[in-house]
């Protein structure tokens, strides 16, 4: 058996039906030659394309020369790396750490929360998905909480604010509930612009202001992860530019690496040095290591000179007039959203997203469902910024025949 030795990880799904041989752009191929075109960039994560060759050059240049490092050491391309992301965000967010992973940066961030604010509560939302390392694991609770024991004392959750259009009441009795059970130590809030493992749920304009403001009234500090949502994806930059509300700690992963491991934990001079002088421990084997932070600085160089943040907002365009259509001709299509590239497409049930989930792997597209308790199934598509227009209508070809084929 190919896979007798191995550990299932994923809950109560499995892997996938055959092995993957190579991959190229926006296609995998698999071991019997068989092409699948990849509507969810890997992982979420590879914005570039699988294989890019300025990413395939870079690689192969630094590993050759400085590849991993003591944790105390630096090197130039982490130095550069900070420097740019510092750059490419407002202020005051300057201050920058280099790790592996997005459970990393929120394990990092929700760490330096604690110590900054002397506090030890975390708010996150009810479909959240951080990581599944303590603290982040404890902020989430879309999947992963059953079986485990008793998880961190002072972990709350609050509604997310899904098809609502009176959200700012909803928030307020949120806290009101938050401040009752609140034993006075309220370090920080953590959430997702766009919670993707949530459903591809798209925060009201003016929702992040609010929450910001419920943070700031009770000594909080304001966490974003956009691990899915940072570096164009949504066509801005950063998911946040829309609101205009900078957060206190931002963290970034997937989307850093274009699908090589790496991740950042990013805040104010101000809280750096509060953290500093408190003795700020977060040391990990693979902290600023050059090889990864090359391929971020690679990465940047691809985002800037494509201008892949116009490209994502109006391939995402292009994208989601296509998947209206097919929600006009469909049944079992109930709902299209999302921002730039990162789309959601809610469907009837459970059973019929599983049913068109296999019948568009047979017919040579990978899509992904997420099923979340309360929610019928979602598809979060998420296809390469670098992908093509006949790609993406590709996609949507198989994406029509296979949904003809489901029973609804």
């Amino acid at each position: 058996m190919v896979v007798e030795h191995l550990i299932r990880y994923s809950g109560a799904g499995g892997f996938s039906p055959e092995m993957i041989a190579r991959a190229q752009g926006s296609y995998l191929w698999t071991e019997s030659g068989r092409r699948l075109l990849d509507f969810t960039s890997g992982q979420m994560s590879a914005i570039l394309g699988h294989s890019h060759p300025d990413v395939v050059a870079t690689v192969q240049r630094q590993v050759a020369t400085l590849d991993h490092l003591f944790s105390g050491m630096l090197s130039e391309p982490v130095v550069e790396l900070a420097r740019r992301l510092a750059g490419s965000l407002p202020e005051p967010l300057t201050k920058v750490l280099l790790l592996t992973t997005g459970a990393e940066s929120n394990e990092a961030a929700i760490r330096m929360a604690k110590l900054v604010t002397g506090k030890h509560e975390i708010v996150s939302f009810a479909r959240s998905w951080h990581g599944m390392t303590q603290a982040a694991a404890n902020a989430t609770y879309s999947a992963g909480r059953k079986g485990y024991g008793p998880a961190t004392p002072g972990n709350y959750a609050i509604p997310v604010p899904f098809r609502q259009t009176d959200w700012q009441r909803r928030l307020d009795e949120a806290f009101e509930l938050i401040d009752a059970q609140s034993v006075g130590s309220l370090a920080a809030c953590i959430v997702e612009p766009i919670l993707s493992s949530g459903g591809v749920i798209d925060l009201p304009p003016g929702y992040l202001a609010a929450l910001k403001d419920k943070c700031r009234e009770r000594g909080m500090l304001l966490i974003l992860d956009e691990a899915q949502t940072g570096l164009c994806r949504t066509g801005q930059w950063y998911a946040f530019e829309r609101d205009g509300v900078v957060p206190d700690i931002l963290t970034l992963s997937k989307t850093l690496g274009a699908g090589l491991p790496l991740a950042a934990t990013i805040t104010s001079a101000e809280i750096e040095e509060t953290a500093h002088e408190r003795g700020f421990l977060f040391y990990t084997t693979h902290v600023s290591d050059p090889l990864p932070a090359a391929v971020g600085n690679t990465v940047l160089d691809v985002l800037e000179r494509d201008k892949l943040d116009h490209r994502a907002a109006e391939l995402g365009a292009f994208l989601q007039d296509g998947l209206r259509s097919l929600a006009a001709k469909h049944d079992g299509i109930t709902d299209v959203r999302g921002r730039g590239l990162l789309v959601g497409l809610e469907l009837i049930s459970d059973e019929v997203g599983a049913a068109v989930t296999t019948r568009c792997l047979e017919l040579g597209l990978h899509m992904n469902v997420v099923q979340i308790p309360g929610m019928v199934g979602v598809f979060r598509i998420a296809p390469p910024l670098t992908a093509t227009r006949d790609e993406l209508t590709e996609g949507l070809t198989i994406l029509d025949e296979a949904l003809g084929s489901a029973n609804y």
